[in-house]
């Protein structure tokens, strides 16, 4: 069949729907997937979705697809990511496919996706295509499979309150950016014994109020609002499928989600003393510093929650963490991304103290910037950037670590550039010891781009 090759990307399937992620296409993904995960001796997928309004009609090819290749499937319907991956533990399947455009503009899908317990990544991913494409595919199979609907949100729920106490109740600010996070964020916190204002929690694939993104500051100022007009504590925000947060103090001050793994870090290796902590290429140097004085061994790694779930099962570290927001407890937790399960762990910790923004905000800091993104066509962001791993110059770098990207390394600062995997950018991070530091080290990037691509309008 005709399918386009640039929905299939690093570590997710991710398109603009009806244009490059079209029905028939999903159908054949689930017709390929379903392929692969009978081969691994798998008989049963757990299917969801994220509350986007081209979800119900891309689940349902995905679910076709799937029966057709033999598969049943167990439709757990509009649940946050980390609710499908829970629910492939829950059903001891180890598979699971959810239907989700994560941050991506409204117009996006796509299909975040595990069999067997491995979320599929690089070379399996391209694997789907080429059986796509391959004479012979669809053939008819013995039975077709059967689709099953089944609700595990208060399994999911009763899961994270068995074991996560809060010492004191709390008031805090929720903002879901009317992602689907929205829907069950209010009730956890609420069970925790919090109480909680909500923000934009209904559930529209419009986004008609901010986008749900919460690594950019611009989508957490009405949060930040909130908690300057009202007497909430701390501020948690989701992106569209729940799988990451933010988190934003009293005072206004963002916590970025590097800062917040040095807090879990200090907590988690208490437990678990010696342990490894990954954090990936867009973290704070502060990262590996704050682990080694907490008593661990910090591990950099590439970006990506498939990639890190690789790492987090080859190393068997019990925390992981990225710049973006994705938090991945193994410790008392499964391992996989949650930004509900985050948000939890985050209030067990800071219900100990009186005041939750003194302790966040003297977490290690430094002068950074956010994630910054240099805008491509489609495919050059990765042109640009292995242009500038084989020529670029960058004068007074201590190290250049090509992992993922290029991270430069300085006494007194580092920057990178890496391209995005689910959009067409560059995404730059900068961090150093002094304003003057980051602005050279911003001069030295703005220099090398613009050798490799003179009309670059760069973000700084």
């Amino acid at each position: 069949m005709d399918i386009s090759a640039s929905i299939f990307k690093a570590y997710d399937i991710r398109g603009i729907v009806d244009e490059t992620l079209t029905e028939a296409a999903a159908a054949a993904v689930g017709r390929a997937l379903g392929d692969l995960a009978r081969s691994r001796g798998v008989t049963e997928v757990v299917v969801g979705r994220d509350g986007r309004l081209s979800g119900p009609r891309l689940l349902a090819a995905l679910s076709q697809g799937l029966c057709r290749a033999g598969l049943d499937v167990v439709d757990i319907g509009m649940v946050a990511t980390p609710m499908v991956y829970f629910a492939t533990y829950h059903l001891n399947n180890g598979t699971g496919v959810q239907v989700t455009g994560s941050h991506n503009p409204p117009q996006y899908n796509g299909l975040k996706m595990m069999v067997a317990g491995e979320t599929l990544y690089g070379d399996t991913i391209t694997g789907l295509l080429k059986a796509i494409e391959a004479p012979g595919f669809d053939t008819q199979v013995e039975r077709m499979g059967s689709v099953r609907t089944l609700d595990v949100w208060a399994e999911y729920l009763q899961r994270i309150t068995s074991h996560i106490k809060l010492d004191r109740p709390m008031k805090i600010a929720i903002d879901a950016g009317n992602g689907v996070a929205g829907a069950f964020a209010g009730t956890l916190f609420r069970s925790l014994g919090c109480e909680v204002i909500e923000l934009f929690c209904d559930v529209d694939g419009t986004f008609p109020n901010h986008h749900p993104d919460p690594a950019h500051p611009e989508n957490l100022q009405d949060l930040i609002e909130c908690l300057k007009t009202s007497d909430a504590e701390i501020g948690l925000a989701f992106d569209g499928d729940g799988d990451r947060l933010g988190v934003v103090t009293k005072d206004g001050q963002i916590i970025y989600p590097d800062r917040q793994l040095m807090l879990f870090a200090q907590d988690v290796l208490k437990r678990v003393p010696g342990g490894t902590i990954i954090y990936d290429v867009k973290c704070s140097r502060l990262v590996a510093k704050a682990v080694r004085e907490a008593g661990g061994e910090p591990l950099m790694w590439r970006t990506g929650h498939s990639l890190v779930k690789a790492k987090l099962r080859e190393t068997g570290a019990p925390l992981a963490g990225e710049m973006s927001g994705h938090v991945f407890f193994k410790e008392r937790w499964y391992g996989f991304d949650d930004g509900l399960y985050t948000g939890a762990r985050l209030l067990e910790i800071v219900a100990r103290v009186a005041d939750p923004s003194a302790l966040l905000n003297a977490l290690p800091n430094s002068n950074s910037t956010p994630e910054l993104q240099l805008k491509t066509a489609e495919g050059e962001n990765f042109t640009l950037v292995e242009n500038l791993k084989k020529n670029a110059d960058f004068p007074g770098a201590e190290s250049v670590n090509t992992i993922d990207g290029v991270r430069v390394e300085y006494a007194d600062g580092f920057g990178l550039a890496r391209p995005s995997n689910t959009t067409p950018v560059v995404v730059m991070r900068f961090e150093a010891d002094s304003d003057v530091a980051l602005t050279r080290i911003q001069e030295s990037f703005r220099k090398a781009i613009l050798a490799v691509k003179p009309e670059a309008v760069l973000p700084f």
